[in-house]
């Protein structure tokens, strides 16, 4: 097989630069959004997040095995990059649309433009991640293109993310629906030419044939232990990030206060979240460059379990950072550090997918690359549902004001049981997560050794049937 080149990454990269830009801004502030701008109570947006995330447990599946059947001049699924972006772009600006209608009116519109969002967002990115395990053959080089595809996804999420608020103010308020409209008409645009620019400059070069039926692709996938307890172990990983990141909103409007300033050689600047957050992705792309060697050297299986540790104690020590100026420092470095280590499990989990397709063209004799990847999907949308909607059920278990009346009276001071949540949002429940992740990826069986094996009986089938 001819070497993937340079152009194919960079290419492959800007795939996730466009998902993740919308992937971040939906997860982190849509929750916001919701409650604080579009106008929807707590527990209606917390149902709303979670009943959107059910449907795509059918969709991500079924656009799976589509895209493992679909076969064109360009590939299985390369040729959806194509056809889905622009309904990916026009969908994203009818998300962040505040309609003039009454609060069931409203809330109809939520529901139907998140569950198109999710649906066309399954329609595009399934098939995109599934071209890892075309793409090569070689297992190093698949955690290379991960490497690619995660360092431009953090690099697209920073840009959204750091931008997002000033664009919002930009374009007519953060805390108004039309500065939230524009601001997204302007990603939902870059979005567009950034899956135009992955069709162009990737190729699929392996070519996989199923040679069982659809109902054996479904049963040899439940009967995959791999797949079973790496969906489990990423699941947890985004509802590591779900929860942190959905909540870094409220926290920085209550707890950290709205005129937060620090001070780095003179120069003042303001501490805001989109700054923590974009700040996270840039550390995020730090960690990605360093996936390839510490995974290289200690294995895939041990440094996600070694992440996840990391993780744990650091989320536990975030709780007792207090709320001065020293501790805003110390809240930044524990944001990086936190975020590095993050930024090396995100390629380190697709590249275990792709091992995991190629144990189970080996074990089953079944090309369901799609189908495999779709579940990576499923449980990127489960993570960030259940994170999504657990934000939003416990804030408003606790109590947290989100009356519009009261909002827009000035700052709110909430209960002291809303902000101690937020804290524990903060820190002690994604430590939880993060131990569950650790415990379960320990019982992975897919050790380098185990996939070098696979990797050399594949390439001699390969050969076989070529």
């Amino acid at each position: 097989m001819a070497k993937s080149t340079l152009k194919e990454k960079i290419g492959y990269g800007f795939g996730d630069m466009s998902s993740s830009m919308f992937w971040k801004i939906f997860s982190y502030y849509l929750p916001f959004f919701y409650s604080n701008i579009f106008g929807l109570s707590l527990v209606d947006a917390g149902v709303l997040v979670l009943v959107t995330r059910i449907w795509d447990a059918v969709s991500d599946p079924m656009m799976g095995v589509i895209s493992d059947r679909t076969n064109t001049k360009w590939g299985k699924y390369r040729p959806y990059l194509l056809w889905v972006a622009p309904f990916f772009s026009i969908c994203g600006i009818l998300l962040f649309t505040t309609p003039d209608l009454d609060y069931a009116g409203k809330l109809i519109w939520a529901y139907v433009t998140y569950i198109l969002m999710m649906t066309v967002y399954t329609g595009i990115n399934v098939p995109y991640g599934a071209m890892l395990g075309v793409m090569t053959d070689d297992t190093n080089e698949k955690t290379v293109f991960s490497s690619f595809r995660m360092f431009f996804a953090y690099g697209g999420s920073f840009v959204s993310l750091f931008l997002w608020e000033p664009l919002t103010n930009l374009m007519g308020g953060y805390n108004t629906p039309g500065g939230w409209f524009w601001a997204m008409v302007v990603i939902a645009a870059a979005c567009f030419v950034m899956f135009l620019l992955c069709f162009f400059m990737t190729k699929e070069h392996l070519k996989t044939v199923s040679t069982v039926s659809v109902g054996s692709d479904f049963k040899a996938l439940l009967s995959n232990k791999p797949w079973w307890l790496l969906i489990g172990a990423a699941l947890c990983f985004n509802l590591f990030n779900t929860v942190r990141g959905a909540t870094v909103a409220y926290f920085f409007q209550d707890i950290i206060g709205p005129s937060v300033t620090l001070a780095f050689f003179g120069i003042v600047f303001a501490f805001y979240a989109g700054l923590f957050l974009g700040v996270g992705e840039v550390s995020n792309m730090v960690g990605v460059a360093s996936c390839v060697p510490i995974s290289n050297k200690l294995g895939k299986k041990t440094t996600f379990i070694l992440v996840n540790a990391s993780l744990f104690v650091l989320s536990v020590l975030f709780f007792f950072i207090p709320c001065t100026p020293t501790g805003y420092w110390l809240m930044l470095i524990a944001q990086i550090v936190i975020s590095i280590l993050t930024g090396i499990m995100s390629p380190l989990v697709w590249s275990m997918y792709a091992d995991v397709s190629d144990y189970a063209e080996l074990e089953f004799h079944t090309a369901s690359t799609g189908l495999i990847f779709s579940s990576s999907s499923m449980a990127q949308k489960f993570g960030g549902a259940i994170g999504g909607a657990a934000v939003l059920w416990l804030l408003s278990g606790f109590g947290y004001i989100t009356d519009p009346d009261i909002l827009k009276a000035g700052h709110v001071v909430q209960p002291e049981d809303a902000l101690s949540c937020l804290r524990w949002l903060m820190s002690f429940i994604p430590a939880c997560v993060a131990l569950l992740s650790m415990c379960i990826v320990w019982f992975y069986p897919l050790t380098t050794e185990r996939i070098n094996k696979i990797n050399a009986e594949l390439k001699q089938i390969r050969s076989i049937e070529d």
